[in-house]
């Protein structure tokens, strides 16, 4: 349902997108993560119409973003990552004016409306004043006036920043719910929780190419199942890179002088030896985290950061 093909975006001497090629299907839900600056808020623009590629080929439900974009259009349904609602508007309001830009009319538009206010859980807020909404309510509206029109494609630029937990939930079982159905769902998030119970497929974007890509399982396996052991303290660089390198097993993923990120296979039973060589060192630990094998795991290796970072 999206085709993506060697897209380049470049601004003057800035390549923001160097070549990113990916297909999203119908009935699942594709993540595209990155940390800040990668080009995953560039590539939705260039799948959108808001940008124009450089180079390359988009097309949407076989539709040319660029030479059949209203086309293209008519089959997307967008939540951005900025709220974008009319706040002088009631809800009811904001939803019936989407629903009409996208050709709904009379009664078909009006049931529409009410159903889309239920599944948001703003009913009793329909005639309220948006202005007037908290921040998860504004964000909930906001995901309602993307898929109003039931789209067969759906742009979800982080959709769930800013809500409380129990909307969250509501929101993401709503996602399921349209990828069960049938719609195709890019999905965006800095959650990676939330994509690793929510996507079936996964891209990781980095400095405007993707780096790495397949299912959740097929990314852990690029892992090689190692656990995630990160180390806080005071670390003279050359001397603990030296020490551990000397270790078998263990891959060095992050340091710097007051912390140490390692992959290390059956990371609990060797924590006295990699103590033991820090310690020989002239290093100081004072904090140590596990975790086992996971997206963010993974996330971190490939791009030596966190994605919130």
């Amino acid at each position: 349902m999206i085709q993506v093909e060697g897209l380049r975006k470049q601004y003057g001497d800035f390549q923001a997108v160097k070549g990113i090629s990916f297909t999203a299907e119908p009935g699942a839900i594709f993540g595209l993560l990155g940390p800040n600056g990668a080009g995953k808020s560039t590539t939705i623009g260039c799948i959108s119409g808001l940008l124009e590629p450089s180079a390359g080929r988009v097309t949407v439900m076989g539709h040319d973003v660029v030479g059949d974009g209203p086309a293209s259009r008519r089959e997307l349904g967008i939540v951005p990552q900025e709220i974008a609602v009319y706040e002088d508007l009631s809800a009811r309001e904001n939803l019936a004016y989407w629903g009409a830009a996208y050709g709904l009319r009379g009664a078909a538009l009006r049931a529409r409306v009410d159903a889309i206010l239920e599944q948001v859980g703003l009913s009793d807020r329909a005639k309220g004043a948006v202005k007037k909404f908290s921040g998860g309510m504004k964000r909930r509206l906001n995901f309602g006036c993307g898929i109003v029109h039931e789209p067969r494609v759906l742009l979800l630029d982080e959709p769930t920043v800013g809500v409380d937990p129990q909307s969250r939930v509501h929101l993401l079982d709503h996602v399921r719910a349209l990828a069960a159905s049938g719609a195709c769902v890019l999905y965006t998030t800095h959650y990676l929780e939330e994509a690793e119970v929510l996507c079936d497929r996964l891209a990781i974007v980095d400095e405007g190419v993707i780096i790495a890509m397949g299912t959740l399982a097929e990314l852990r396996a690029q892992l090689g199942e190692k656990d995630l052991l990160r180390l806080g303290g005071r670390f003279d660089g050359e001397a603990a890179l030296g020490a551990l390198a000397a270790l078998p097993g263990l891959e060095i993923v992050q340091a710097d002088a007051e912390t140490l990120t390692l992959a290390v296979a059956g990371a609990t039973g060797r924590l006295p030896e990699i103590f033991r060589v820090l310690e020989g060192a002239g290093c100081e630990v004072r904090e140590t985290t596990l975790r086992q094998p996971s997206l963010e795991s993974l996330f971190i290796k490939l791009t030596g950061k966190e994605l919130r970072e």
